[in-house]
C-alpha cells in the first residue's frame, strides 16, 4: 500500500486533487477537504455518487483504506442547510455586444448563479428524452439475420444513437449529434459516465486567490489564472431543427419589409418539442414573432429598450409558450418587378457576421440551458437565431443557426469584439490594466494538411457556427388565428406606416367576429399583447381564465371571461373612442360615413393601411386612390 494517494473532490468551483493518505480517518479526511477548500467544516456533505449517495459521515470509524477508496477516485460535495458564502458566489458579467450589421443595440447579460443547487427544474422536452433509451432499432436482415427471431446479432442488433455510420447514412446526412446523444455518448463507456463533468468555460481570473496575492494586474499565479483556450467545433447542437407552424408567420414579420424596405427583428414565441428525424433530438416550434421597439433602416436595426418586455414574456408563459430566438431579415432587392433579393451570405462572404455572432450569444447567455448534468446547474442553450436572407435562387427564405457554447463563454466575459472592416472576422482582445484576457487559438489546416494552431487574432467566426436547419410544418399549425393579414389586429411597434394599436383599431378587428367566434376573436398574440399592457385599462391581472381557455380552447371560458365586468368596461371604451357625426342630428348609417369626406375626420388606404386626413384625396404615404 502506497503511502499517500490522490482523490477529486468535485464542487461548484470546479474538480480540487486532494493528497490523502489511506490510513486517514473519515472525519479527518472530511477535515481536510475543508481545509483545501477553504469552506466551514460543517457547510457541506461529501458523496461517492453524484446522485447523492453514500454519503461520507465523520461519525463512523473507518478509514479510506477500510471504504476501498483508491488513487484517482472521485468524491462529489454539495453545500448543506448551513453552507457558507464562500460556495455561493454571483458574478454579474456585462457582455459585450455591439449593434450588429443589423444593427441590433448591445445589452447586459447577467450569468446564471454558479450555486450548485439541489436540483433544477429542467425543460419538459429535456426529462422526457432523459426516459428514453435513445437507441435504434433495427429489423430482422433476412439475407445476413440467420438466428431466430428472439436473438440479435451485429446485424440487426440495435445502434447507440451516436452511431456515425448511422448519423452519416441519412437522407440528409446528420451533421450534428443532439445534446441528449452526446450525455449518452459521453455515459456509455466502462465507467458510465462516472469522470463525466460538464464544466462552462471560464475566461476570467478567479476572485480571492488563497495564495493571497495582489489582484490583476500587479499580480497573478497559475491558481487564479484562466487556462489558454482552443477553440474546436462544436460536435453537439442544442436544437436540432425550427419548425414554423405555418408561412403566415413569415409573411406577417416581412410584411413590414414589403412596406417600407427597412430591415426588421423580433423575438419568435414558441415552443420546444422532441424532434424524430434525429436520435434524441429537439426542435423550437415557433408559433408566432413579437416585434419590441427599434430603429430600423434599410441596412441596419437599432433594438431600443422595452418596458412591456416581461409582461410580454409573462402572458406568453400563460399560454404555454416562451421565446425560443431572435429572427432578423437581411434583404436587399435585386429586381422590384420580379420579386428577387440578392444573395449575400454565401461561402465567399459570410453566413453569420461577427456582430450578429457576439448579439447571438449574448441572447443565448441570457436564456441559459438548465442541466442537472452540469456544475453550475446550466450549460449551453437551445435560443436560435434566425435570418431571412436571399439564396442561391435569389428568393427569400430563412437561415437559422446557433453559436457554441466556447463563443457563449467568451462574449460572457468580454473577450469577443467584431473586426472594422471584415465581416466574417472577430477578434480577441489583447490583456489591458483592467482586464486579464488569456490566449485563443484555433486549429487550421495548410495546403499540405498539416495541422497548424494559429492566435485568434483575427478570428473566423465559422469556428464558432452551429448550423440548424429549419422549415414548415407539413400540415399547418395555427396556435392564432389564421385568417388574412388583413383581418389581423395591427402588430405592435409599427405606427410609422400608420399600424397603430388603438381602440379604434380594436373595434374595427372585432366588428369582423360574431360573438360566437369570441374565443377566435381573441386568438391573435398581438391583440393578447395590447389588451395585457393597454395604459388606459390594462387587463394583465384578470387575463387568466381568457389565457386558460386560449391554451385549452375552450369555448365556454371564453365566452365566462367575455360576460365578466373587464371585457365590458373595454367595449364601453371602444364605444365611447368611436367617431361621431358633428353636423348631424339622426341615425349615421356607418357605410353612408365611410363613403361621406364631409362627415369622416380621417380614411385609411386600402393599399397601406395609413391613416389619412379627411381633406385628402390620396393617400399621403403611398398616393393611392382614396376609396
Amino acid at each position: 500500500m502506497s503511502n499517500s494517494i490522490i482523490v477529486r473532490v468535485q464542487s461548484s468551483e470546479g474538480t480540487k486533487r486532494v493528497k490523502v493518505s489511506p490510513s486517514l480517518s473519515l472525519s479527518k479526511f472530511l477535515q481536510k477537504v475543508a481545509d483545501e477548500l477553504q469552506i466551514p467544516r460543517d457547510g457541506f456533505n461529501i458523496y461517492r455518487c453524484r446522485n447523492r449517495t453514500q454519503e461520507i459521515t465523520s461519525a463512523s470509524r473507518q478509514t479510506l483504506h477500510t471504504l476501498h477508496i483508491r488513487n484517482g477516485d472521485m468524491f462529489y460535495l454539495f453545500p448543506n442547510a448551513h453552507g457558507s458564502s464562500a460556495m455561493e458566489t454571483e458574478d454579474e458579467v456585462s457582455a459585450f455586444a455591439s449593434s450588429s450589421s443589423t444593427g441590433a443595440a448591445a445589452s447586459n447579460v447577467v450569468t446564471p448563479s454558479s450555486v450548485a443547487a439541489i436540483k433544477v427544474d429542467e425543460d419538459d422536452v429535456d426529462v422526457l428524452l432523459a426516459k428514453q433509451d435513445g437507441k435504434i432499432y433495427r429489423q430482422r436482415d433476412l439475407q445476413f439475420c440467420h438466428h431466430n427471431e428472439n436473438s440479435k446479432c451485429v446485424h440487426c442488433v440495435p445502434l447507440e444513437p451516436y452511431d456515425e455510420k448511422y448519423m452519416m447514412m441519412q437522407d440528409p446526412p446528420i451533421k450534428h449529434m443532439s445534446f441528449h446523444t452526446y450525455l449518452r455518448k459521453l455515459k456509455g463507456g466502462a465507467d458510465k459516465g462516472k469522470f463525466v463533468n460538464l464544466e462552462n468555460l471560464s475566461c476570467k481570473i478567479k476572485t480571492n486567490c488563497p495564495t493571497g496575492h495582489a489582484s490583476w494586474p500587479d499580480g497573478i499565479c497559475t491558481n487564479c489564472q484562466p487556462s489558454p483556450v482552443t477553440l474546436d467545433r462544436q460536435v453537439y447542437r442544442h436544437v436540432d431543427n425550427v419548425m414554423f407552424e405555418n408561412s403566415k408567420v413569415i409573411d406577417n414579420f416581412l410584411e413590414y419589409w414589403r412596406k417600407t424596405g427597412f430591415q426588421r427583428t423580433g423575438y419568435m414565441f414558441g415552443r420546444y418539442d422532441i424532434h424524430k428525424d434525429v436520435p434524441l433530438g429537439i426542435k423550437a416550434i415557433v408559433s408566432t414573432i413579437y416585434e419590441p421597439p427599434q430603429r430600423a433602416t434599410a441596412h441596419s436595426i437599432e433594438l431600443l429598450p422595452d418596458a412591456k418586455d416581461k409582461t410580454i414574456d409573462s402572458i406568453a408563459m400563460k399560454l404555454g409558450l416562451r421565446k425560443v430566438g431572435w429572427i432578423f431579415t437581411d434583404l436587399i432587392p435585386e429586381d422590384l418587378n420580379k420579386g428577387t433579393v440578392k444573395h449575400t451570405r454565401n461561402m465567399d462572404a459570410h453566413f453569420l457576421s461577427a456582430e450578429e455572432c457576439i448579439m447571438a450569444a449574448s441572447f443565448q447567455n441570457q436564456h441559459c440551458n438548465p442541466c442537472n448534468e452540469a456544475t453550475d446547474r446550466y450549460f449551453g442553450s437551445k435560443f436560435v437565431t434566425c435570418i431571412i436572407t436571399g439564396d442561391v435562387n435569389n428568393q427569400i427564405h430563412q437561415e437559422c443557426y446557433q453559436v457554441s457554447n466556447q463563443c457563449m463563454a467568451l462574449v460572457r466575459d468580454g473577450c469577443l469584439i467584431p473586426t472594422k472592416d471584415a465581416p466574417e472576422l472577430g477578434y480577441i482582445r489583447e490583456s489591458t490594466q483592467d482586464q486579464y484576457v488569456p490566449d485563443v487559438f484555433y486549429n487550421e489546416k495548410d495546403s499540405y494538411g498539416n495541422v497548424l494552431k494559429k492566435l485568434a487574432r483575427p478570428l473566423p467566426v465559422e469556428f464558432l457556427l452551429l448550423d440548424v436547419p429549419s422549415g414548415f410544418s407539413k400540415d399547418p399549425i395555427y396556435a392564432f388565428n389564421g385568417r388574412n393579414a388583413a383581418n389581423h389586429f395591427p402588430i405592435e411597434n409599427r405606427s410609422e406606416f400608420g399600424e397603430i394599436q388603438d381602440l379604434t383599431a380594436l373595434s374595427k378587428y372585432m366588428k369582423q367576429f360574431p360573438k360566437s367566434e369570441f374565443l377566435q376573436a381573441m386568438s391573435d398574440f398581438h391583440l393578447l399583447m395590447y389588451l395585457a399592457t393597454f395604459e388606459m385599462f390594462p387587463l394583465k391581472e384578470h387575463m387568466d381564465l381568457l389565457l386558460d381557455a386560449l391554451k385549452l380552447h375552450d369555448m365556454k371560458l371564453a365566452e365566462e371571461w367575455s360576460k365578466g365586468e373587464h371585457w365590458s368596461t373595454l367595449q364601453h371604451f371602444m364605444a365611447a373612442q368611436a367617431p361621431s357625426p358633428t353636423f348631424s342630428s339622426g341615425p349615421i348609417d356607418i357605410s353612408d360615413e365611410a363613403s361621406s369626406s364631409s362627415a369622416a375626420a380621417t380614411w385609411a388606404c386600402n393599399a397601406c393601411t395609413f391613416i389619412n386626413s379627411g381633406n385628402r384625396q390620396a393617400c399621403e404615404l403611398c398616393e393611392s386612390s382614396r376609396p
